[in-house]
């Protein structure tokens, strides 16, 4: 399959299963409700180290909150109920419930329910306030620059982690404004997040390493500068290769932002640079899900 001289390897995005919630954060200003949002995602690229993969979802009009005030949408991925209550907690009580004017709400119903507003009552040492709106239970916690108001509960649903596209490309520049062209489309898509910085990233691992403890490492295959130590999967042209990994709640939301994606990065075509597109797999081992490229693509 070849799109716009840009081809489209006969392979397939292996991805697995984890379990998702999503918040809305508010605040007196979007830039404030960013900085929360903006915090609270940090150091969650991977489960591997970072515990949680997050990422703002996308910015909230304030006719789409529940306060009427501006707003994100952050959506947090982890690998079972208990490590996203972890998460969650931790994160909204060190990087929101600290951020000037801010609020935090679930954006989700449904699921496991995960203690929001219910863990983090107890900062406010029994001067907290309990309010409920029918059927929807929030807290009042005072803080030194008013009060910072939360939902009692947020809600969790089924989500899928690691659908992924590689961008093969004749330069580091080409690679870099191929996979800026997939990320900014990708970023319409609804229900999927892209943890890493910038929406890609450029250290691709493997299962394993030579290193006694390490449970990934760099892809070689696919580094450029090891062309000639290892077994590449480069053909000669390629001297850059950047990936893009998205989380996302269905299979569906997922396929539709690799499509997206995929078909931005090929409008530059050959002719810019872009050589091919492959995905990264375990060969089936890793995860259910699968996600082939030129199904997605005819």
């Amino acid at each position: 399959m070849i799109i716009n001289g840009v081809a489209i390897e006969d392979t397939f995005a292996e991805a697995f299963g984890m379990k998702a919630t999503r918040l809305v954060i508010t605040a007196d200003t979007a830039e404030w409700a960013w900085n929360a949002g903006n915090s609270m995602t940090g150091f969650a690229t991977s489960v591997i180290a970072c515990g949680c993969e997050a990422s703002i979802e996308r910015r909230l009009l304030p006719e789409e909150t529940p306060d009427g005030r501006p707003g994100v949408s952050v959506m947090i991925f982890s690998m079972s109920t208990k490590d996203l209550q972890k998460q969650v907690g931790d994160r909204v009580g060190q990087c929101v419930l600290t951020a000037a004017g801010s609020a935090c709400f679930s954006g989700m119903d449904g699921g496991d329910p995960l203690k929001l507003g219910a863990l983090l009552r107890y900062f406010g040492d029994g001067f907290q306030i309990a309010k409920k709106f029918g059927d929807r239970r929030y807290w009042r916690i005072p803080v030194m620059d008013g009060e910072f108001v939360c939902e009692h509960t947020v809600g969790t649903a089924k989500g899928i982690g690691g659908g992924n596209f590689l961008i093969l490309a004749a330069s580091r520049a080409a690679a870099l404004a191929a996979t800026e062209k997939a990320v900014t489309a990708i970023r319409t898509v609804p229900n999927v997040i892209l943890p890493f910085p910038g929406g890609m990233v450029r250290s691709g691992s493997k299962i394993g390493a030579k290193y006694k403890g390490l449970i990934a490492s760099t892809n070689n295959a696919y580094c450029p500068t090891l062309k000639g130590q290892t077994e590449t999967a480069l053909p000669p042209e390629v001297e850059s290769v950047l990936e893009v990994v998205i989380d996302g709640l269905t299979a569906e939301d997922i396929a539709a932002a690799m499509r997206a994606g995929i078909t931005a990065a090929c409008e530059l075509g050959a002719a810019n640079g872009v050589l091919r597109i492959t995905a990264g797999n375990y060969g089936g081992k890793l995860g259910k899900f699968l996600f082939h490229l030129r199904e997605l693509m005819a």
